[in-house]
């Protein structure tokens, strides 16, 4: 038998970020190196996403367990892939998804065919000796990503009354990653303070962002400002921001509208598209994400169009990190980036696949987490090992989400000779401030 051939497979019940259950998966190879992975799951999920799997029994966690995956992944998967090659990672994630032999993953479980997925390929890199991200990446693999920092959050990511749901910073002007994790650290206790000087400190959003009632999104770029200014940097020279709107949510399926603030009539597509141009213009915003709703095609095509040599136009629910939807997008110029989440698909190897699409189109791939998290820092390694240079996962707060950047500061530190991505991932688009103003 190989020496790196797959001997032993379990898995178990373990909880997210939310409380909720999800799966955890171990794999075993011949020369006794184990490889552990948690699938994370999301809340504001595209319809078009690969299925996940739980039990729907009300008598636990509210219907959420996962114990129907566990038992895929002993029982059926299991006796299947014992004694195949860890450090096949194609050959294994075809495999599985010809063993569910559905579409979407309803029958196995995108997240238990994921768990496997994933700690096969830390299986195999710990069983050549090699960190997960230069077993991926190979020797080339060196650049560090400019973090999306969700430090405000609205939508379903938080109990406020904020229509969109992420409002991120880039600390795209920072010299190196340590800077720019400083940065980001620095602006969100900026905005603490500001917040709690205001009487708006509360609670945190499912990703450690701060979610304050505000009087409309506008307030939110004002108070990012405030906090970047705050913290003794320049908006729209060292730091840009980022919103991803969730716009399936706040879409209105009866009535063809978008009800992006709360005391507005609905707007159409090109009305939304209006508001986003008229923010772009008045703020250092380099980056929408989800701008529209997952089938407005036409909508997106018209934004892409309006905003796209502006700034960087993200498909999240669009594209669901699934390569026909992407091919699509690329047929319609429906976008110029892509969000990236191995949840979305079910397989390392299929994440690949569409990275690799989007890339020879000349599209940014953002690589990201999900609201419902666990410490599992995958994403982190992936995202260096593709050379993605944009990673999104969460506020500098909460240990999920911290998990992600202190293993970006051990890849940094193993590196001899680490870059960051900073301002060449948006050289395309030309900075939306030219200087400070007063705020």
């Amino acid at each position: 038998m190989s020496e790196y051939a797959i001997t032993d497979v379990h898995a178990r019940e373990v909880l997210d970020s939310r409380g909720s259950p999800t799966i955890e998966v171990e794999i075993a190879v011949e020369d006794c190196a184990i490889g552990r992975a948690m699938v994370p799951s999301g809340a504001s999920t595209g319809s078009y996403e690969a299925h996940e799997l739980r039990d729907g029994d009300k008598k636990r966690f509210g219907g959420k367990g996962v114990l129907g995956a566990v038992t895929n992944v002993e029982d059926t998967i299991r006796p299947e892939i014992l004694g195949m090659n860890a450090t096949d990672q194609e050959a294994l994630d075809r495999f599985l998804i010809q063993l569910d032999g559905t579409p979407t993953k309803e029958r196995l479980g995108a997240n238990a065919i994921l768990g496997v997925s994933m700690a096969t390929c830390r299986a195999a890199a710990a069983s050549l000796g090699l960190p997960l991200y230069r077993y991926i990446g190979g020797m080339y693999a060196s650049l560090l990503p400019v973090p999306l920092m969700n430090i405000l959050n609205g939508g379903k990511h938080a109990a406020n009354n904020i229509m969109l749901q992420e409002f991120m910073v880039l600390p795209v002007g920072a010299a190196g990653w340590p800077e720019a994790m400083r940065w980001c650290s620095e602006i969100y206790q900026s905005l603490r303070a500001i917040l709690s000087r205001d009487h708006l400190l509360g609670g945190v959003g499912d990703e450690g962002g701060f979610a304050p009632d505000l009087e409309n999104n506008e307030s939110a770029f004002q108070l990012l400002e405030r906090a970047i200014h705050n913290a003794g940097l320049v908006a729209g020279d060292d730091v840009f921001l980022a919103i991803d709107s969730a716009a399936s949510e706040f879409y209105d399926d009866e009535i063809g509208r978008y009800r992006i603030e709360p005391n507005e009539d609905p707007m159409t597509a090109q009305e939304v598209v209006d508001r986003y141009a008229r923010w772009v213009a008045k703020y250092p915003i380099i980056s929408i994400e989800d701008g529209l709703a997952e089938d407005d095609w036409e909508g997106w095509s018209h934004m892409t169009r309006v905003l796209g040599d502006k700034v960087q136009i993200i498909g999240d629910d669009l594209f669901v990190t699934n390569i026909e939807r992407l091919q699509k997008g690329i047929e319609k110029k429906a976008a110029n980036a892509i969000l990236i989440k191995l949840n979305q698909i079910g397989t390392v190897t299929e994440t690949l696949d569409t990275m690799r699409l989007a890339s020879f189109n000349n599209m940014n791939c953002i690589i990201s987490h999900r609201s419902g998290e666990t410490e599992d820092s995958f994403i982190s390694d992936f995202t260096v090992a593709t050379g993605a240079g944009q990673l999104k996962s969460g506020a500098p707060a909460r240990t999920d989400r911290v998990a992600k950047y202190n293993q970006l500061m051990r890849i940094y530190d193993d590196l001899s000779n680490p870059r960051y991505a900073g301002k060449t991932m948006f050289q395309r688009w030309p900075s939306p401030i030219k200087a400070l103003r007063r705020i």
